[in-house]
């Protein structure tokens, strides 16, 4: 969200007085479901990091302790814990769902009920296109604002925390030597992150720009008026411009979200290379 404020014709913008205020009104008839969504947002975050604490309570104490009872019950925990986990999620997904929804419904209707009540000369001046566009995309930015992003904010943070004291727990000297590798993850997110976020803009505003068009050529008026100027290569030359634009904008996010996946997975497969080679060689000394 920050990097999304800043560059373009962003960077010198400012919120109103009451525009938070405004946009927190649209959720104020889910705060139930948001409480809920959240909690079990926490709650799933906490047992992403059971399995691997009974994974070693089976080997430390049930294998190398030729103890069956204690292998027995870790592996029903662990079962347990992936049952709830799969039932939580369940429910995360309804709520965020009907949250989603709900939201987009009076985004939707608050929309249209304002652009109705416009005077004839607004219409005069603006394209049907972009109206059509914001009902039916840009309102989609704030279902995932309440939704995806609340969610994976909220998992993130507790995720990370959990996380640590979980590996903490296992081993400090492992968990250091994983630390040092957030260097490979970080400075391409950051970059990335940035360049993702003018990718949108401009993704936003192209297929804003080709809707409007389509709009307005396709209706009885604008396409009585093409036909009257009699330029259909003009009018192909303008669309595929358009267009073009929208495929390069795509590409360029395709390759981005790449080069950060790549990243993400780089960092991963090296920390297990780490925790397998020193952890197996500590293992190996009986420590």
């Amino acid at each position: 969200m920050r990097q999304m404020s800043k560059g373009g014709s962003l960077e010198d913008q400012k919120l109103s007085k009451g525009t938070f205020r405004r946009v927190v009104a649209y959720a104020r008839p889910f705060w139930g479901l948001i409480a809920v969504f959240i909690g079990v947002v926490i709650v799933q975050a906490g047992l992403a990091v059971a399995p691997p604490l009974l994974f070693r309570e089976i080997i430390d104490r049930g294998v190398l302790g030729h103890d069956r009872r204690i292998v027995v019950e870790m592996a029903l925990a662990v079962a347990g814990v992936a049952v709830v986990n799969a039932a939580l999620g369940l429910v995360q997904r309804w709520c965020s769902s009907t949250i989603g929804e709900g939201l987009i419904f009076h985004l939707r209707t608050a929309v249209f009920d304002h652009v109705s009540g416009m005077p004839v000369a607004f219409f005069t001046r603006t394209q049907t296109g972009k109206l059509v566009s914001r009902l039916n995309s840009d309102v989609i930015g704030a279902q995932r604002a309440f939704t995806s992003t609340l969610s994976g904010a909220v998992s993130n943070v507790f995720g990370l925390l959990l996380t640590l004291a979980a590996m903490l727990a296992l081993s400090w000297q492992l968990t250091v030597g994983a630390l040092v590798l957030l260097p490979i993850f970080v400075i391409p997110a950051r970059v990335v992150g940035r360049k993702l976020a003018d990718l949108t803009r401009r993704q936003m505003s192209d297929n804003a720009e080709m809707s409007a068009m389509m709009t307005e050529r396709f209706s009885v008026s604008g396409a009585l008026l093409v036909k009257l100027f009699g330029r259909p290569e003009e009018e192909h030359d303008r669309f595929a411009a358009r267009a073009s634009s929208v495929r390069e904008v795509s590409v360029a996010m395709a390759m981005n979200g790449r080069f950060f996946i790549t990243a993400l997975t780089l960092v991963a497969a090296l920390a297990t290379a780490l925790v397998y080679g020193v952890g197996g060689v500590m293992a190996v000394g009986g420590r």
